[in-house]
C-alpha cells in the first residue's frame, strides 16, 4: 500500500549549526526504581543530556530511567522530540557508565536521522512524489516471559499518540528497528499501523472510512 503525501513537510527539525542557548535548556525528568536519584547523578545525567541539543532541536522532554537489579545497573534514556521518539537502554555495574553508554547510543542514533533525513529531503527536491510501501516499529524493549503452551498476552503498553504523517512514521521506524509502529495520522486523523514488509519495503493499515 502506498504511502501519501509529500516528502519534507512538517519534518522533525535539525539542531542549528551552534549550541542553543542555556536559557533554553531541556526538560529533564529523572526516576529511580529500587534505587535513590542522588544530586550528582542527576548532575551528571543533566550534563551529558544538554550534548544532544547539538544534535537535535525541538526536544521537548528527557526522561532518564535507573534501576538496579543484583549488581546490574540498568539506565534508560527516552528522548521526546518534535514528533519522534529516540530511545537507549544500557546496563553495566556502574551507573555512570550506563548512563554514558545510553548517550553514546543516543548520539549515533540522532546522526544517522540527520543523515537519512537530509537523504530524504535531497531525494524530494528531485522527485517531488515518491510511493513507498510502508510498515512500523514499538520503541519499547519487551519483556522475557516463561515458555507456555498457549501464546498469552503478556504486556499491555499505553501511549499518547501524536499526529504524524506516514513519512515521519517511517523515519521513526527506521530509527528504533523494529518491526511495526502505531501512530495518529497527521493527514486523515486517524490511528495507523505501519510495518516492515520483508522485501524492505514498508505497509500501512489504515481504517476503512
Amino acid at each position: 500500500m502506498p504511502l501519501r503525501g509529500e516528502l519534507g513537510r512538517s519534518q522533525p527539525c535539525l539542531a542549528p549549526a551552534h549550541p542553543r542557548e542555556e536559557s533554553s535548556r531541556v526538560n529533564i525528568i529523572l526516576r529511580g526504581k529500587n534505587v535513590e536519584v542522588t544530586p550528582s547523578f542527576k548532575e551528571h545525567a543533566e550534563k551529558q543530556v544538554q550534548k544532544l541539543t547539538r544534535l537535535l532541536d525541538n526536544i521537548d522532554d528527557v526522561l532518564v530511567t535507573q534501576s538496579i537489579q543484583r549488581n546490574w545497573h540498568t539506565v534508560d534514556v527516552t528522548v521526546q522530540a518534535r514528533r519522534m521518539i529516540f530511545r537507549a537502554e544500557e546496563r553495566s555495574t556502574d551507573m555512570y557508565a550506563s548512563l554514558d553508554m545510553c548517550l553514546d547510543k543516543l548520539e549515533r542514533q540522532t546522526k544517522r536521522f540527520r543523515d537519512r533525513l537530509q537523504r530524504k529531503n535531497q531525494r524530494s527536491a528531485t522527485r517531488p512524489e515518491e510511493a513507498a510501501s510502508a510498515m512500523g516499529a514499538e520503541t519499547e524493549s519487551q519483556d522475557e516471559a516463561a515458555p507456555t503452551d498457549t501464546p498469552q498476552i503478556v504486556r499491555t503498553k499505553r501511549f499518547n499518540l501524536k499526529p504524524v504523517t506516514p513519512e515521519e512514521a517511517m523515519l521513526q521506524l527506521e530509527m528504533v528497528g523494529h518491526d511495526f509502529f502505531v501512530f495518529l495520522n497527521a493527514d486523515t486523523q486517524s490511528v495507523n499501523v505501519l510495518y516492515r514488509r520483508h522485501d524492505g519495503n514498508y505497509g500501512l493499515i489504515e481504517p476503512d472510512a
